[in-house]
């Protein structure tokens, strides 16, 4: 198994999800699967119309969105849309489960049901749930993250267990471990023009393990030391779990732009997923005095504390580091006008008046 680093990018301004996403506390670690153990996956949901019940999955992003795939909507209506978390079985008991209605669909402008290109969308709930062991979001890959061939991929989902037959009675959450494809080699196998950069696949050359109708739209993910990362939405397959057809999945990391533009507040977190470098012990979380530097982000680039004990980092910093300074620029009194200022331990004012070009100098000993 390799060994990896995980690096956290949370914006300013959020309450990022990173402390709680990817760890599902009840995982001790689809066709060809096997049933789920509850809460093995906390962030998976169930999409459903009230007039004909489940028809696509998705995970939960943070307190008020779940992600999906385009696909899955003919429209960006909400009506008669319901969204079931915590659910393991379709049919039966579900102590854990809980019920939101939706708000809003937005499916990517760009979204091609003839290439099934941009093959996403993004749901609001009616109303933000609770956290629980069994309710919890998913970190998602970021834009530079890497999931090279081989790369050890779980499925999960309430599909067919093969074309045309459905999952039996009581419709438990299934899941398969499948790995990576690359691009190329996923071209060759679909036919040229079929995959492109968006787009990500896996399974097994041979078959045997693969999503399936009502599969679609739920998570692909992968383990990061103790994190899980989203890498691919459900998006389309030429059958069920055929030899040399592997399934193609909406490739996450191309879309923190979109995602983060359209969530705008309490972000998900965002993790960039590489699997060559080596785990590195994550710090003792422990809430700092205020005016001090954050104890919880030790060795993260661009870190400081705010009023709600939590440490916003920019992974970015030695580019630009300067937009979560602009709004101190116009509230502080003492260096009005100013650009790029903030308090220190003695309570006074550190002014960068280049911030806009270059204010990650006092930065560089937080970053080693």
């Amino acid at each position: 198994m390799h060994r990896v680093f995980t690096l956290l990018l949370c914006i300013t301004g959020s309450l990022c999800q990173l402390d709680v996403c990817g760890r599902p506390p009840l995982n001790t670690r689809i066709v060809g699967g096997e049933a789920a153990p509850d809460g093995a996956w906390p962030w998976q949901v169930s999409i459903q119309s009230v007039s004909y019940g489940h028809f696509c999955g998705g995970s939960l992003i943070n307190t008020d969105w779940v992600m999906s795939a385009a696909h899955c909507f003919s429209s960006s209506s909400p009506a008669g849309l319901r969204v079931y978390l915590g659910k393991r079985s379709q049919q039966g008991s579900n102590p854990h489960q809980t019920l939101r209605s939706v708000s809003q669909v937005i499916r990517h402008p760009y979204y091609s049901s003839y290439t099934n290109n941009n093959d996403i969308a993004l749901l609001r709930l009616s109303s933000s749930v609770t956290f629980t062991d069994y309710i919890r979001p998913v970190c998602l890959a970021a834009h530079d993250s890497d999931f090279p061939s081989g790369t050890s991929s779980w499925i999960t989902g309430w599909g067919n267990i093969a074309s045309g037959v459905s999952l039996p009675y009581p419709e438990l959450l299934q899941e398969a471990e499948v790995p990576v494809v690359n691009n190329i080699q996923c071209s060759s196998m679909l036919g040229s023009g079929v995959i492109n950069h968006n787009m990500i696949c896996a399974g097994l050359v041979q078959g045997g393990v693969d999503t399936c109708q009502g599969d679609s739209g739920g998570p692909m993910v992968s383990q990061q030391c103790s994190v899980w990362v989203q890498s691919g939405i459900t998006s389309f397959g030429y059958g069920c779990a055929n030899a040399y057809s592997p399934g193609v999945y909406t490739r996450v990391s191309q879309y923190q732009a979109w995602i983060t533009h359209t969530v705008r507040t309490n972000l998900p977190g965002f993790i960039s997923f590489n699997p060559t470098t080596a785990c590195l012990p994550r710090p003792p979380t422990q809430p700092p005095p205020p005016s001090q530097t954050s104890l919880s982000c030790l060795g993260r680039c661009g870190e400081r504390y705010n009023i709600r004990n939590r440490c916003n980092c920019y992974s970015g910093c030695r580019k630009n580091c300067c937009r979560d300074f602009t709004q101190l620029c116009y509230n502080s009194t003492s260096c009005q006008g100013r650009c790029g200022e903030r308090y220190n331990i003695g309570n006074s004012c550190q002014c960068y008046s280049l911030c806009r070009k270059n204010c990650c100098s006092d930065y560089v000993q937080l970053c080693t």
